[in-house]
């Protein structure tokens, strides 16, 4: 008979499939149980394994990453003391100074948004708090009712809060009324510049900043707001790192990569053309030669270091005999033939042409 429907057959069709589901059910509880009873893998001989965390204090240094919420990252690139940073026009200092080319390129107006918005918000808590702080509790109220007007409960709690409950509500804004829009269909150009209206701020956005070290103001006004800033786990100090000689690949008998493994620093192909473009063709000679695949050139280089000689010989590098192994692997027969490079007058012919003498250092033969 059927466990669930008292005298109902066992072959009917709801049976079969509930307890399918059932087993199915079964079998994702007990591999959930084993994960969490199981525990981690060990390496062979250990028996247990100990993790110690230590959380250090590290202050904002020059090279630490900096984000905001819309994606406009980038790293602190001077710090300075509280006195030499731009002031506003009632002598308060801006906390941080952020490029404004990040905008253009990456197309993240939020942070624009976010600037403005956070700004208007700030000053209508400051100026609720001047109601509070002038014993001015009616326009308190009347400044709330305007700025809350579209939520009819902040509204109605407003209207039947007596003057204390006021100053509570107001002491809870006096650093910014809180705000917040969705992301394309929330506050309108026009809706921000209320804001700022109410808050008595320049509807522009921007305002006269003053140079901290000069106290002269800067020629044009500059967009200043209130943002999120978050610190992100990208800290130099951990990333800080060189090396002198240190580990090879056994392959390209390059130098490893990574602080984790002692390496080296990698010449791309952009730093390789900002060197040629510079002009410092002997410096791009000693980076991609005896500095790195070089083995018998760097061998020579350490010899003449340790004599006080400063002779440069690069030799062949390591990675063109690796390529030459890939070619042969490809079923092509590709040979280096060294021989020192012919150096004969050009012979002139009798039809005019300059023949040169031909000299090739790679055969190869499909």
């Amino acid at each position: 008979t059927c466990p669930w429907i008292p005298n109902w057959s066992s072959r009917c069709r709801g049976c079969g499939r509930a307890r399918n589901q059932l087993d199915a059910v079964k079998m994702v509880f007990n591999e959930k149980i084993d994960r969490l009873t199981k525990g981690d893998e060990l390496p062979p001989g250990v028996i247990k394994m100990v993790k110690v965390y230590i959380a250090i204090k590290r202050k904002l240094q020059v090279g630490d990453k900096f984000a905001g919420r819309h994606g406009n990252k980038g790293v602190i690139s001077k710090v300075l003391p509280v006195e030499d940073m731009p002031y506003l026009a009632d002598g308060t200092p801006v906390d941080m100074v952020l490029n404004p080319l990040g905008v253009p390129s990456r197309m993240n107006i939020g942070q624009i948004l976010e600037v403005h918005l956070g700004w208007a918000a700030h000053g209508l808590g400051k100026q609720l708090e001047r109601y509070v702080e002038e014993f001015q509790a009616d326009a308190a109220r009347k400044q709330l009712l305007e700025t809350f007007k579209e939520d009819e409960d902040i509204v109605n709690q407003v209207q039947n809060a007596d003057d204390d409950s006021i100053k509570k509500m107001v002491r809870r804004m006096k650093d910014g009324v809180h705000v917040a829009t969705p992301v394309f269909d929330g506050a309108k150009e026009k809706d921000v510049k209320e804001l700022l209206k109410r808050a008595k701020l320049p509807l522009s956005g921007q305002t006269v900043l003053f140079d901290g070290r000069t106290g002269e103001p800067f020629q044009t006004p500059v967009t200043v707001g209130i943002m999120y800033m978050l610190k992100l786990h990208h800290l130099v100090e951990e990333k800080i790192h060189a090396r002198s000689i240190g580990p090879y690949s056994l392959v390209s008998q390059q130098p490893l990569g990574g602080k984790a493994q002692f390496g080296g620093q990698r010449l791309g192909e952009m730093e390789v053309w900002a060197i040629e473009a510079y002009g410092a063709a002997y410096s791009l000679q000693e980076f991609l030669t005896v500095k790195s695949d070089d083995v018998a050139g760097r061998t020579r280089m350490y010899e003449s270091i340790v004599k006080g000689e400063n002779v440069l010989e690069p030799g062949l590098p390591e990675s063109f005999n690796v390529l030459v192994k890939e070619l042969q692997s490809l079923a092509m027969n590709v040979e280096l033939m060294e021989s020192d490079i012919l150096t004969e007058p050009a012979q002139v012919s009798a039809d005019g042409l300059d023949q040169q003498p031909q000299q090739t250092n790679v055969r190869g033969e499909a």
